[in-house]
């Protein structure tokens, strides 16, 4: 199964990101951004960044999961490419948790290309399926715009 796919939109870039569950989906989608950043063989990963997040939809979460991935490349110049990925529900609260690891390496022009800047995660169009298999399970995917 494939992790992504980049999709065309008006002015904007997306994805379609794929997952068997919704750690891999979430951990996909995140790889998808970054791939459409830069050239992602090119980056180590030598640094960890852990990111913990509770909403209550799924569809906030991953907005808010992508958000603070792109807020850590912006501000910190951290450059992704490894992503491990937890998700919970906390039925008392009704929300989601996520716990996230990040693994990247510091932007350095020699060793980096930068290939498209995102500005921002959107919420347009943005959701989450489970598709089921005819087979066993089913599959999770989730469409995201980029603001570029």
């Amino acid at each position: 199964m494939k992790k992504f796919k980049i999709i065309e939109h008006t002015a904007d870039v997306g994805i379609e990101a794929y997952g068997r569950n919704l750690n891999e989906l979430f951990a996909n989608a995140a790889y998808g951004m970054f791939s459409i950043i830069t050239n992602l063989d090119k980056i180590g990963e030598k640094k960890i960044v852990k990111i913990e997040i509770s909403q209550s939809t799924l569809e906030d979460l991953i907005h808010s999961w992508l958000d603070e991935l792109l807020f850590k490349e912006s501000v910190d110049e951290i450059l992704f490419r490894k992503f491990d990925v937890q998700i919970s529900l906390n039925n008392f609260k009704q929300k989601f948790k996520l716990v996230g690891k990040a693994f990247g390496e510091k932007f350095d022009s020699k060793k980096h290309h930068l290939k498209t800047e995102i500005k921002a995660v959107t919420y347009h169009q943005l959701k989450i399926e489970e598709i089921p298999k005819r087979k066993a399970g089913s599959i999770y995917k989730t469409r995201v715009i980029f603001d570029v």
